[in-house]
């Protein structure tokens, strides 16, 4: 009896089953701390920027309390997906730059760490653009996180930077007003709509008086300046362009050199032009093309840029109330940049025939390539 009880206390014990714990989650977001899921292992993995090829979905252990903020910044082109512990809190409906506060979902309030995955059906999430700041400034307070699973939360508003918005657009307005009283002649030509919409070019005055005058000059700088606080509260990010990012670094909270660089880029788009054109028209062997090209492309630019304010305006007002006026801004846009094509390409229709080789392969060159361009940048943006 006492050699079975011997017996008993010494057999092998047995093995214990092995379950490995999460990492310590840490308090603050690591730009070093990405995961990736390993399908073969079904365990997640560190992400080795130069090892791993980029993937759709990363993921990084946090430590998250209801009563300290979270406030996560990043920027999202449309479809970015962030899930916490495998459920939806947030889908951008559009490319931009967003900040939510992830101690404000319902998934914050359960002890332990918690999992946030990044996911991007469509390409690969902007992983540099993930920042958490645990102090923001009072000045700058961050949106809470109101979206339930499954619900889409749209683009948060201009808090901080709206009121400078508005006050530029009341000094665009009073420059508008100042440019009416000084030259109201040249600026009733420039709205003269039965000439814009004239089949006859020998008709429309304005096609033929010179392009550059103080008056066009000062509505180029009117329109430059409407459309870089336009593009601004759209929050599209023409830094996110990587020659910008190589050779200007101006911070999204940076309103006033945000502005500045906008304007300055558009200015340097219209004016510029003309010197494409004349580039352009000598290779086609259409140079007698150029004075009436430019002063259309002109033209149209101007006149359809007058309703850029409108559209601002529209946009301060009912951002909050109406979330949709975004998709309304932007479609605002595309119809001032597509117009423009369309005006050109029926101007120069006039002149000599679209059917004419050497004219279509220049207004491709002179007006469709840029516009693709411009779409790409300015109304379909995408953060690299």
């Amino acid at each position: 009896m006492s050699f079975l009880l011997v017996g008993y206390f010494l057999r092998p014990l047995a093995a214990a089953e092995y379950r490995p714990l999460p990492p310590a989650a840490p308090t603050s977001l690591a730009a070093d701390s990405w995961l990736l899921y390993d399908a073969a292992g079904n365990r997640l993995i560190l992400y080795l920027p130069g090892y791993h090829a980029p993937a759709h979905a990363y993921y990084q252990w946090l430590r998250l309390s209801p009563r300290r903020p979270f406030p996560l910044s990043f920027a999202a082109a449309p479809g970015l997906s962030l899930f916490l512990d495998n459920q939806l809190i947030f889908m951008a409906p559009s490319a931009g730059r967003y900040t939510i506060d992830l101690a404000q979902a319902p998934r914050a309030a359960w002890p332990g760490p918690h999992l946030l995955a990044v996911w991007q059906p469509e390409g690969y999430p902007a992983l540099g653009t993930f920042t958490a700041d645990l102090a923001p400034p009072a000045a700058a307070p961050v949106a809470a996180l109101v979206a339930a699973p499954g619900q889409v939360l749209l683009r948060l508003p201009l808090v901080a930077g709206q009121n400078i918005l508005v006050l530029l657009l009341m000094a665009v307005a009073l420059l508008y007003g100042i440019v009416r009283a000084t030259y109201p002649a040249g600026l009733a030509r420039l709205l003269q709509v039965e000439d814009f919409f004239s089949s006859t070019i020998d008709s429309q005055s304005f096609l033929v008086r010179p392009a550059f005058t103080w008056l066009n000059l000062g509505l180029i700088f009117l329109f430059a300046l409407s459309l870089s606080l336009l593009l601004t509260a759209l929050h599209t990010d023409l830094t996110s362009l990587p020659l910008l990012q190589q050779v200007l670094k101006v911070p999204e909270s940076a309103l006033a050199a945000r502005i500045s660089l906008y304007t300055g880029l558009i200015l340097a788009f219209v004016l510029g032009k003309y010197v494409l054109v004349e580039l352009l028209s000598y290779i086609f062997d259409l140079r007698g093309l150029v004075t009436l090209h430019y002063r259309e492309f002109l033209r149209t630019t101007l006149l359809l840029g007058l309703l850029v304010p409108f559209v601002l305006l529209l946009y301060l007002a009912l951002n909050v109330r109406w979330p949709a006026i975004v998709w309304v801004a932007n479609g605002c846009v595309l119809l001032l940049l597509s117009a423009t094509v369309l005006r050109v390409g029926r101007t120069l229709h006039q002149h000599t025939s679209l059917l004419n080789l050497h004219l279509f392969a220049y207004l491709c060159a002179t007006e469709v390539l840029p516009l693709v361009v411009l779409l790409k940048v300015i109304v379909f943006t995408y953060p690299t």
